[in-house]
């Protein structure tokens, strides 16, 4: 079934540093009107201390982005030949995670409370958070000895990125807010449950996307670690347990009607569909057309690297990924998540030093050839999330020289998260996921012809780009019009409301062989300091000058 009145679907995007909010037609994909409201509490809607893992954001900020986003997007659709607000049927949500926050038994976040104003803990724990290393170093460790099952289904490491560990933190820095809190909800969750008016935390929509790849959940062991299991952490962790919401859902279902407030706030339709909230990579994944062989890789100030393999088919558990689950991303298919801590972030940080804009440096780099620098990174800036899941790893440059420029270490930055990528994918591929095509989105993709070339190049295959700008709001947005039944399944509606652009990044042969050299060396310090396997660098460095001389030659 395909709609055949050009009816709306509104989605909304939250991203670390602001909201977005797109408006769609179910006919085509095509975009009506949009708006971005950039979060008002922090620096760019981050709130720091002077842990330099610490990163929160204030709730209050996605109520207001989701009213003033939504308002401005209907405002500038009005210009449509044919639109109206009434034609709107439903609303997605994707945000950022894990990104818990402590709520009370109505669902409130402590942060509007007076009593915890001002407490950074009270507020939402940022996905980019990494202050719980040891917790999650604890969890892995228990869950070794105890659950390995646990692990298998998020590659083996359990990270400070994620829900348990992160909520554990603040049992012990801030005892005080873990008891006010009668639970933590997902931003992903408490976001949609705002908007149709159904926050009892206890009964509250919960997607499967956030409750399987980050807190563990898995119908196979009965949802939620067990209390028995929690409890050995801490009981009062087990007690947590008790509080939460077991009513998970995949993203093609209802949360509920949008509520009178919102709309009277919003000047949308009172009752339409709410949709089930997701991560934002998993709603760009269903925005850039994944389906099973795509690997759809979301650029932007980190990564994320998604798959879909069909239940129906065997899996194997595959070290290192952000978690296998059955339903997520696309409902009948097990979701697989990959991804780097940094990317555009370390591209920022060097910029950042003052040496060069990023226009600047991205010329440079592109007038380089592969090997030509004799420079060779490590893009772990901001740790490992794939393969490795170790956040106490740190960003590594070789083969400088009294002569090195800053346009040939934008140039080995770039390469260097190519090749965290290209790990990826051959990690993916070593158990039994092929990888038959790339799909890229976000802004570098986006913006950086250079950058994808170098990708290309690296990865050795062709590099598409999804035809939308926008591929996690519209991926949110697709889930609102399957969720309101404009179509049967995500296929349908991926077939209807997304593309490609025409532009394809095709690998090129020479810089590709002289990259495979250079991978093998990359490969070597990779595992040198993300391992404890045994090697000898000996040869690194004047390996890099070999093939420096031979390019140059």
């Amino acid at each position: 079934m395909n709609p055949t009145e050009n009816q709306y679907t509104i989605g909304l995007d939250y991203g670390t540093n602001s909201v977005r909010a797109i408006i769609v037609s179910t006919l085509d994909g095509s975009e009506a009107g949009s708006a971005t409201w950039n979060y008002s509490h922090g620096e760019n809607g981050i709130l720091l201390a002077r842990d330099p893992n610490l990163a929160r954001q204030h709730p209050a900020d996605y109520m207001e982005g989701a009213r003033q986003t939504i308002v401005a997007a209907l405002e500038q659709a009005k210009t449509v030949e044919g639109f109206s607000p009434s034609l709107v049927v439903g609303i997605g949500v994707d945000t950022t995670g894990s990104t818990p926050l402590p709520v009370d038994k109505d669902g409130v976040p402590l942060a509007f409370t007076p009593e915890f104003e001002g407490n950074l803990n009270a507020l939402a724990w940022l996905w980019k958070d990494h202050t719980s290393v040891r917790e999650a170093e604890e969890i892995t460790s228990r869950a070794k000895q105890e659950r390995p099952q646990f692990l298998d289904k998020c590659g083996g490491t359990y990270s400070s990125e994620w829900y348990w560990s992160k909520i554990w933190h603040c049992l012990h820095v801030d005892e005080k807010v873990f008891d006010a809190a009668y639970g933590w909800v997902e931003c992903a969750d408490w976001i949609p449950a705002q908007l149709a008016g159904e926050t009892d935390p206890a009964t509250m929509t919960v997607g499967v996307c956030a409750a399987g790849h980050k807190a563990m959940w898995n119908a196979q062991w009965g949802g939620f670690p067990d209390e028995d299991f929690l409890a050995s952490l801490d009981p009062k962790l087990a007690a947590l347990r008790g509080r939460l919401s077991q009513n998970i859902r995949s993203v093609d279902e209802v949360v509920g009607g949008l509520s009178q407030e919102w709309a009277d706030k919003t000047g949308l339709t009172a009752g339409i569909t709410v949709a089930v909230g997701a991560f934002d990579a998993h709603l760009g994944g269903i925005g850039a057309g994944i389906s099973e062989g795509t690997l759809v890789k979301t650029l932007g100030t980190s990564t994320c690297d998604l798959m879909v393999v069909p239940q129906s088919k065997d899996l194997a558990d595959i070290p290192g990924l952000c978690g296998i689950v059955p339903g997520s991303i696309l409902p009948g298919y097990y979701g697989l998540e990959a991804g780097q801590s940094a990317v555009g972030d370390i591209f920022n940080w060097y910029v950042g030093l003052g040496v060069g804009t990023h226009q600047e440096l991205t010329e440079a780099a592109g007038n380089l050839k592969a090997g030509e620098s004799g420079l060779l990174a490590l893009d772990w800036n901001n740790g490992n999330r794939t393969v490795l899941v170790d956040q106490e790893l740190t960003g590594l440059m070789l083969g400088q020289t009294l002569y090195t420029k800053p346009g040939e270490i934008y140039r080995a930055l770039i390469e260097a998260t190519a090749f965290g990528a290209l790990t990826i994918i051959n990690r993916l591929e070593e158990y039994g996921v092929p990888v038959e095509r790339v799909v890229n989105c976000g802004g570098i993709a986006e913006k950086n012809a250079v950058l994808m070339q170098i990708y290309a190049d690296i990865i050795g295959r062709p590099l598409y780009v999804s035809r939308s700008s926008q591929t996690c709001a519209l991926g949110a947005a697709i889930a609102a019009a399957v969720a309101s039944k404009q179509f049967d399944s995500f296929g349908e509606a991926q077939a209807a409301m997304t593309g490609l652009k025409d532009v394809v990044y095709t690998p090129n042969e020479a810089e590709h062989a002289t990259y495979k050299r250079l991978f093998a060396l990359y490969s070597q310090i990779h595992d040198a300091f993300g391992t404890r396997k045994e090697s000898n660098l000996f040869n690194v460095m004047k390996d890099l000058i070999h093939i420096r001389r031979e390019v140059r030659a």
